[in-house]
């Protein structure tokens, strides 16, 4: 098993070249699934999580003991670097972000995200003075506890009711400018959007969310010098999609048709046993 610091080695390598997809696991087995599809790096989903526990995506509804919980057994589950969707820090002021980063960082993630999102729908973005002391709250325990943690300054306002590029533009270059290492806009789509995002805050590297279909491929995402590629809570949605039709069909209509997609039983039991195996091996070295 890689240690932490490993962990953060890896991760920092991959944002200095190249374009990569971390994608984002909403447990144990799904994390280790993903790991042995060959990804580089994984991340948590907060809304996956929240769903996994019967909860709106929600710093109110999921408690910051509980996501604590959730992001440290994820972590441990995978040899890879896991990144922490860490909300907007479960505090509001400064001291209380840095000191909830602190046991983030503690969970052995290899770099979590902070959030500029309040939660208030009247006014759903911190104001950027205030968000950028958040920000440098949050640098400042990550360099007193373990520097090598990559932090991600996320400007919320696609997915918050205020698309305002040129807004989302400038949060991200004064959050660059307090110390985060990685910058994302979730909700920004278009080639153009994602354009002028790259170039403003270069040479930092940018994370661009895919939670739906897009019709930018991978490398099309590349090609526009995206560095980060997540899909959120795109994979738990999917499975979540798929499990309320085949439930929704059964209790509509009797038949159990939409079983037929299900996964194999046999195949599942397979890949967990042989990935149990391979973990017990691991952690006799």
């Amino acid at each position: 098993m890689a240690t932490a610091a490993e962990k953060c080695a890896t991760f920092r390598r991959l944002h200095e070249s190249g374009c990569f997809v971390m994608p984002n696991p909403w447990d144990v087995g799904t994390t280790r699934y993903l790991q042995h599809l060959g990804f580089p790096a994984l991340a948590t989903t907060s809304a996956g999580a929240a769903f996994s526990i019967g909860c709106p995506d929600s710093d109110r509804a999921v408690s910051c003991e509980t996501m604590l919980g959730h992001i440290a057994e994820l972590a441990a589950a995978s040899d890879l670097p896991m990144n922490a969707d860490f909300g907007s820090g479960y505090a509001r002021d400064p001291d209380g972000v840095a000191a909830n980063v602190e046991r983030c960082v503690a969970t052995g993630v290899a770099g979590l995200s902070i959030e500029d999102s309040t939660g208030d729908a009247g006014e759903p973005l911190f104001p950027l003075e205030h968000a950028v002391e958040r920000l440098r709250a949050a640098r400042a325990a990550i360099d007193r506890h373990r520097g090598d943690v990559l932090l991600t300054g996320r400007s919320e306002g696609f997915v918050a009711g205020r698309p305002d590029l040129a807004d989302a533009i400038r949060r991200l270059i004064a959050y660059a400018e307090a110390g985060a290492d990685c910058l994302y806009a979730p909700g920004i789509a278009t080639g153009e959007q994602i354009d002028a995002v790259v170039r403003a805050v270069a040479p930092k590297p940018v994370n661009v969310l895919v939670g739906a279909a897009m019709a930018l491929s991978r490398a099309d995402l590349a090609g526009l010098g995206v560095r980060r590629i997540s899909v959120g809570s795109g994979l738990a949605r999917a499975a979540w999609g798929a499990f309320m039709r085949a439930a929704g069909a059964i209790a509509e209509t009797g038949r159990f048709d939409a079983l037929a997609d299900a996964a194999s039983g046999a195949e599942l039991n397979r890949f967990f046993g042989a990935d149990r195996t391979r973990r017990g091996r691991a952690a006799d070295l």
